[in-house]
């Protein structure tokens, strides 16, 4: 199998840093919290779980540099004592005997600056912030890239029900795909994975989105318009994070809109890389919203498309027309 060894530890990375955004969620997440929007244990879990994927990649891929959302130089002011502390404890619960000083530098490995050659990882360590602090949808999201191209991605998806036809039943997913071989699917909890694929609806009237559940990160009314010109019927779905690239992918929705909200926004590698890898797996296609392929050469972004929208195959030609005609593309 390619890639055997990065798909296992990939695996077993997300899923520590799975288990350390549980613990921080239960423990530093209160009322208080939410009424004073309080963003603090979500920092924590940030730091946290770069600090743990980072841990394991170093240990098996010590030449491998990592694209990271993270770097600890808040962590080491004096007023980010408090934080840090948090952050430690938390690590050490799930990697073991680290010190401080080898938590830090796990956590400034993820400075890497990407590029078209090479190998190197991508990391979001909670991607859906304010879904992680309602208690709803986020991912912790991880990737290979090489030469310019994503080839191995692993959601952690702690919140994500397996079936989503049984919201209220068993929750925590992993999504995993490896480039040539089928995406799967298992519960963080178990090994039994099971292969996931999209939606077979060809015509967009059977179709549903997905979407952000922020307007600010989506534009709901662009989408809406979008819709009418499909003759999508269906409410659409919304939910937080790398999430939406899961439900695509193993067909809980056949479309998946990121349209821009402002100009000049620029994505970012580690919000698209293990989800485009997942989908693209599972039998769907994501480009931007003009048709262009995403490009994850170039850096830390993709300073070379615009928006995102990702859907089962199928229905992609006809999506990337009405996207274009209600953003008015040339």
């Amino acid at each position: 199998m390619a890639y055997e060894t990065e798909r296992r530890v990939a695996i077993e990375a997300v899923i520590k840093a799975c288990q350390l955004c549980r613990t921080v969620r239960a423990n530093l997440v209160t009322d208080q919290t939410m009424a004073k929007k309080d963003k603090s244990p979500v920092t924590v879990a940030d730091f946290g779980a770069q600090a743990v994927v980072s841990t394991e990649l170093m240990r098996f891929f010590p030449n491998d540099p990592l694209v990271g959302e993270e770097d600890s130089s808040d962590l080491r002011t004096e007023r980010g004592a408090v934080l840090k502390d948090k952050v430690v404890q938390n690590v050490i619960v799930v990697s073991g005997g680290l010190s401080e000083r080898q938590i830090l530098a796990a956590i400034d490995h993820g400075t890497y600056e990407g590029g078209p050659t090479g190998r190197h990882w991508t990391l979001d360590p909670i991607d859906g912030t304010k879904g992680f602090l309602r208690g709803d949808q986020y991912a912790v999201a991880l990737a290979l890239i090489e030469d310019g191209k994503p080839v191995l991605g692993v959601l952690g998806c702690p919140n994500m029900p397996l079936d989503a036809k049984n919201p209220d039943g068993t929750k925590g997913c992993l999504f995993i795909a490896v480039k040539g071989e089928s995406a799967t699917m298992r519960p963080i909890d178990n090994a039994d994975e099971k292969t996931i694929a999209t939606t077979e609806v060809t015509d967009p009237v059977e179709a549903s989105f997905c979407e952000s559940v922020e307007s600010a990160h989506s534009s709901h009314s662009d989408a809406a318009r979008i819709a009418e010109i499909l003759g999508v019927t269906a409410e659409p779905y919304r939910i937080d994070s790398q999430c939406k690239y899961a439900a695509v992918a193993r067909g809980d929705a056949s479309i998946y809109l990121r349209l821009p909200t402002k100009a000049g926004y620029q994505e970012k590698i580690w919000d698209h890389a293990a989800g485009w890898t997942v989908i693209n797996q599972a039998g769907g296609q994501v480009t931007d919203v003009r048709g262009v392929p995403l490009d994850f050469s170039s850096g830390r972004t993709l300073r070379n498309n615009l928006g995102v929208v990702a859907t089962n195959g199928k229905l992609h030609e006809k999506v990337i027309t009405a996207v274009r005609q209600v953003l008015e593309l040339s």
